[in-house]
């Protein structure tokens, strides 16, 4: 099946590589001649312009947009003079849904279809295959179905569910038409709201892990310090690359997520190449959006988004606030952080 795909990134690139080695021919268009050199090397067709890209694809074109979700609306109306009626406009990104709703509508008095596909994946879905959260139309949705199959992991990669029927549908084979226009795209958003809270827990789990031997370490005698009341309860030396290895195997707290954490600590035991700035791509934020539109609660998921503000210094001034008042009201002086861990 003939695709144009704009957006040769980090996840771009490597879907392309695998439509690719799936038969497909791809027509691409990226800012790095690095990469679509590679790729041309691999099959691919190189447009220098994106007018050129859809002069190069046949009509009716199928063009997968695979860029920053701010970038995706000036991206279509640099497209949007020249194609034609029955054209698709794949949104591969994380845009938000109701942007989707929007871009949907404005494309179809032109007779273009839009369809939103969440992509899950990351670096790894060359090899391992995406997990696809799609929203649109059915019929379009279906002639897209080759492309699909193609990027998603397929049904070999993971035991069948008990009691599943084996003709329940697609998901089983990694991707899944999931409502019209804007549906890909909140089931995603929600995914990712989730890994938010998946990632904090595992943190926040191996961080106290991390300091199961405070009893072994000098406190301060002051006011301004806690005292550990019985210090010989937290003598451990945890080993945290053996111990993720561990959970590896049995544990019900086992995933690709704890694989991934695994392989990081084994390659930095003390995570000294990261400093602990934690971004956050919007995914986690319209997901608490839609809790309290829907009002449902999700406090692990808000405490998970705010822990993520807190690491990037977004609560830094609130903090010298408190710091203030209690000088204020008590004369407490700070005690100074120790440069070398970090801690008072």
């Amino acid at each position: 099946m003939q695709i144009g795909m704009i957006g040769l990134g980090r996840m771009g690139a490597s879907m392309t590589t695998r439509l690719l080695r799936g038969g497909h021919d791809c027509v691409i268009h990226g800012r790095h001649p690095e990469v679509v050199a590679r790729l041309v090397a691999l099959g691919a067709q190189a447009s220098d312009s994106l007018p050129q890209l859809v002069a190069d694809l046949t009509a009716p074109r199928v063009i997968w947009l695979m860029v920053p979700a701010a970038a995706v609306d000036d991206l279509v109306s640099e497209l949007l003079p020249h194609l034609a009626a029955g054209d698709i406009l794949i949104d591969g990104g994380n845009s938000h849904y109701q942007d989707d709703l929007r871009r949907a509508a404005s494309l179809q008095k032109a007779g273009i279809e839009h369809v939103d596909v969440g992509t899950s994946g990351g670096v790894a879905g060359l090899e391992r295959g995406y997990c696809l959260m799609i929203g649109g139309a059915e019929a379009t949705v279906q002639h897209l179905a080759p492309l699909f199959t193609t990027l998603a992991p397929g049904a070999g990669t993971a035991a069948p569910t008990p009691g599943r029927r084996a003709d329940a549908g697609t998901a089983e084979q990694g991707w899944l038409h999931c409502g019209p226009h804007g549906a890909g795209h909140f089931v995603k958003m929600v995914h990712n709201g989730i890994e938010y809270g998946l990632m904090a827990a595992y943190a926040e789990g191996l961080n106290i892990l991390r300091n199961a031997n405070i009893g072994k370490r000098s406190h301060a005698l002051d006011a301004e310090t806690t005292p550990l009341r019985q210090p010989e309860l937290y003598q451990y030396e945890m080993n945290l690359p053996e111990i993720t290895e561990l959970w590896r195997r049995g544990s019900v707290v086992g995933s690709w997520l704890l694989d991934l954490t695994a392989a990081a600590l084994v390659a930095d035991p003390q995570l000294d190449s990261f400093a602990g700035r934690v971004s956050d791509s919007g995914e986690g934020r319209w997901t608490l959006q839609a809790a309290i539109d829907e009002a449902v609660p999700t406090p692990v998921l808000s405490a998970a988004l705010y822990a993520r503000f807190s690491s990037r210094g977004e609560a830094d001034f609130a903090n010298r606030v408190q710091s203030a008042m209690r000088h204020q009201f008590g004369g407490h002086v700070e005690v100074p952080v120790s440069p070398v861990s970090g801690k008072v």
